[in-house]
């Protein structure tokens, strides 16, 4: 099973999802995003797979967010946001075949898993 996770090391929801992944038995790809932002037509496919809108992959409680006045802004300004500051992305967000999930709480990763050896 090829699973991808995009994480961010620095946070528990993205470190306990990583976790849960690998006592299932997989070793996923990682992606830190943070190092390794994810380019245009990725990020759109992650949101677009996702069946989320753009603003629930969009973290509201970074400092940037309120500075750049995105509360209103439009799914195109969110996007460039995004790809300009992906501390902005939500995460983790992993990838399962052509199932990507936002999983938040982490838990949210078990459905998608085989059970644990």
């Amino acid at each position: 099973m090829n699973v991808t996770i995009y994480h961010n090391p620095a946070c528990g929801t993205s470190r306990n999802t990583l976790a849960f992944i690998r006592e299932a038995g997989i070793e996923p790809t990682i992606i830190e995003y943070l190092k390794t932002p994810p380019d245009r037509a990725t990020l759109l496919d992650l949101i677009a797979r996702s069946g989320l809108p753009v603003r629930a992959i969009v973290r509201e409680k970074q400092a940037i967010y309120d500075e750049l006045g995105l509360a209103g802004a439009s799914d195109d300004a969110l996007v460039e946001a995004m790809l300009a500051h992906p501390i902005l992305i939500n995460r983790p967000l992993v990838v399962i075949g052509d199932t990507v999930r936002l999983c938040r709480p982490s838990e949210t990763v078990l459905a998608l898993l085989p059970a644990a050896p």
